[in-house]
């Protein structure tokens, strides 16, 4: 039978050794040695073969598998983390104190709490290891560094009026990101956004900037009113442009009336032209067929005239000189003789008389 201090000894080797492998499995699996890790949606995880020398990065949530103590996980925290600067002096990596700028025109401002929200790129967990090291040593001093020095530079592009206007603060903002984006990349680490609050300002440049605000207040005024005259002015302007339009409507409607109406008093007129000219043409026809008739009677009857005179003429052709001595009988006939016995001469050659009463033809004779 064997000696029981032997077997409490060998119990207590076996004890030891199963502790300390325990222990050592223990260790692995917290040193990411173990051969199976889980990933969770905020994280991301760089496994590393020491033996060939491969990095791998696991950015999908789950467990992984690989092979222990040649391969080792890091875990890093990809979520959302703020950078505050805030307040009179710095209390860790990620809250610093209040940042001061000094602006263009010699004067300081500074914002009472300005935010930086970062995040790890997952693409580069390996750099982020191999520049930072393990775990969140990429909050410690990356951002920091480049943080102030950047957004004093970005808003001191301003003075003091100018980037109390928010529209300058919103390009300064924009121009910071960029920046620090551009810098911080290399290091795995990317910039979402800056929280930029209303900065602060020395008491007379709160009065100045104040009055600027009143002032601003004041020309917006006259913009607005300035707007709506515009647009009173371009509604008027409509009015009328309407007001000419359906004047011109009606205008036209008025002239087209009028053309349709002189249409028809020019076909009514050109009508009563067509039958007065008719009318008058059937007239004048009628006078013309009358006319020739009447020339032809006239000539007919100068012609029977003509005839009758033809023949007085040869009636008197042929009697001659015995008709002259008829005609002047019958003339001689009609005058009186008054006869006065004087004596002037014995032998008178020619016969005067006074007073003698003139010869009366006679009807039906000859002049």
């Amino acid at each position: 039978m064997p000696n029981l201090p032997e077997v409490n000894k060998k119990l207590l080797v076996t004890g030891v050794l199963i502790l300390t492998v325990l222990l050592v499995l223990i260790g692995a699996f917290v040193s990411g040695k173990g051969g199976i890790i889980e990933v969770q949606d905020t994280e991301v995880a760089v496994i590393v073969n020491y033996i060939t020398g491969e990095e791998e990065i696991v950015d999908r949530p789950g467990y992984k598998i690989f092979l222990p103590f040649v391969a080792q996980a890091f875990v890093f925290d990809k979520s959302p983390n703020n950078f505050l600067m805030e307040g009179e002096q710095t209390r860790s990596a990620n809250h610093v104190r209040k940042l001061t700028v000094r602006a263009k025109d010699g004067s300081n401002f500074w914002f009472g709490k300005l935010e930086i929200q970062y995040r790890l790129i997952s693409g580069k967990a390996d750099v982020v290891l191999h520049d930072s090291g393990p775990g969140d040593s990429f909050k410690e001093n990356w951002v920091k560094s480049y943080a102030r020095s950047v957004l004093r530079d970005e808003f001191g592009r301003f003075s003091t009026v100018e980037i109390a206007d928010s529209g300058n603060r919103k390009d300064a903002t924009v121009a910071s990101q960029l920046r620090l984006n551009e810098m911080l990349e290399p290091h795995g680490i990317y910039i979402m956004q800056i929280l930029t609050p209303k900065p602060n300002f020395e008491p007379q440049y709160e009065r100045a900037i104040e009055e600027r605000k009143v002032a601003d207040q004041e020309v917006e005024k006259l913009k607005e009113k300035a707007f709506q005259l515009e647009l009173e002015r371009v509604r008027r302007l409509a009015d009328i442009e309407r007001d000419k339009a359906t004047e011109f409507e009606v205008l036209l409607g008025t002239m087209e009336k009028d053309r349709i109406s002189a249409e028809k008093d020019a076909v009514k007129t050109t009508k009563s032209a067509d039958a007065y000219r008719i009318r008058l043409v059937a007239q004048g026809q009628a006078a013309e067929r009358e006319s020739l008739q009447k020339a032809r009677g006239l000539t007919q009857l100068a012609e029977k005239e003509a005839e009758g005179l033809r023949a007085k003429v040869e009636a008197l052709a042929a009697r001659g000189e015995i008709l002259v001595q008829e005609a002047l009988a019958n003339k001689f006939a009609m005058i009186e003789f008054e006869i006065v016995p004087y004596r002037r001469d014995p032998t008178p050659t020619r016969i005067e008389h006074m007073g003698a009463i003139p010869a009366v033809p006679s009807k039906g004779g000859n002049q």
